[in-house]
């Protein structure tokens, strides 16, 4: 027989030493809202390396026609990098708006590596081996490239200070999702090849983009889900799908190449206004 009065006694016992062994938890061990949201960014970026590899690769490996299946699982794939891409910036939203713990920022690399690094590399890879007009090897060498560009990103991102509001290289998820709609424009091999090549320079650049902050933050909420509504019409052949789909891919990349000119317009722009300045200050 049990005692429920010492049964209650220790259960009360019991709760309060679970209270004070996470008081005792180390600071660094404690996740905050910011850091699940970061999680949920690795999640998605592993999930979208599942599905490219269930749903393209290995029917091709396994000689498959179900084309469908494939559209459906490359969609899938490429709406869950959109999705990491929406965890990643609400994170940083969060944390400055509540807390992040003393390990936010390594998760935030961490998990930026495995969406924006590796599930985009790996698609590229996959492209090169399931493309007719793709070689295998030069496809694999590009796919390296692009994760080694989004390594030396992050890791250039922790040990260089740049001035508030603005990135030096274009930030991993635009580069990610630039990548990405290169690829699925279609394009002649060797165009996809230099254009993939070309977003992978930026990357490691010291072009200054903007940070997503106020209407910037709307509006690119704003068209990544718009880009998972083109995606989903693309994967279920709505009429017009694969046309919607290729326009948004197509404004992506421009996007991608007008930033570039403008941030280097203004760098020249105001290295004339300074030399300028300097010659007046030295007329008498």
């Amino acid at each position: 027989m049990i005692d429920p009065e010492t049964q209650a006694g220790w259960a009360v016992e019991a709760e309060a030493e679970a209270e004070e062994d996470a008081e005792d938890m180390p600071l660094s061990l404690r996740l905050s809202i910011a850091d699940t949201l970061t999680l949920g960014n690795a999640t998605c970026g592993f999930m979208a390396v599942y599905f490219t590899t269930t749903g393209i690769l290995i029917p091709h490996l396994t000689g498959s026609d179900e084309s469908g299946m494939a559209r459906h699982s490359a969609a899938t794939a490429v709406i869950l990098m959109l999705c990491a891409a929406i965890f990643d910036l609400f994170d940083g939203l969060v944390a400055r708006k509540l807390r992040s713990s003393p390990m936010g920022a390594e998760l935030d690399n961490l998990s930026d590596l495995i969406s924006f690094g590796l599930a985009p590399a790996y698609f590229v890879l996959v492209y090169g081996m399931v493309a007719d007009d793709a070689h295998q090897r030069v496809s694999a060498l590009a796919a390296i490239v692009v994760l080694l560009a989004v390594v030396l990103r992050l890791a250039r991102f922790s040990c260089v200070t740049m001035k508030d509001g603005m990135f030096q290289g274009m930030p991993s998820p635009f580069g990610a999702l630039t990548v990405i709609s290169i690829v699925l424009l279609e394009l002649p091999f060797v165009p996809t090849l230099l254009a993939i090549v070309g977003v992978a320079w930026l990357m490691v650049s010291r072009v200054e983009y903007p940070k997503p902050r106020g209407v910037l933050a709307v509006a690119m909420l704003s068209w990544i889900v718009a880009a998972m509504g083109l995606l989903a019409a693309w994967a279920f052949d709505a009429p017009g799908g694969q046309l919607l789909l290729q326009t948004g891919c197509a404004l992506q990349v421009v996007t991608g190449a007008v930033i570039p000119l403008f941030a280097t317009a203004r760098r020249v722009n105001t290295f004339r206004d300074n030399r300028r300045e300097a010659r007046a200050a030295q007329l008498p």
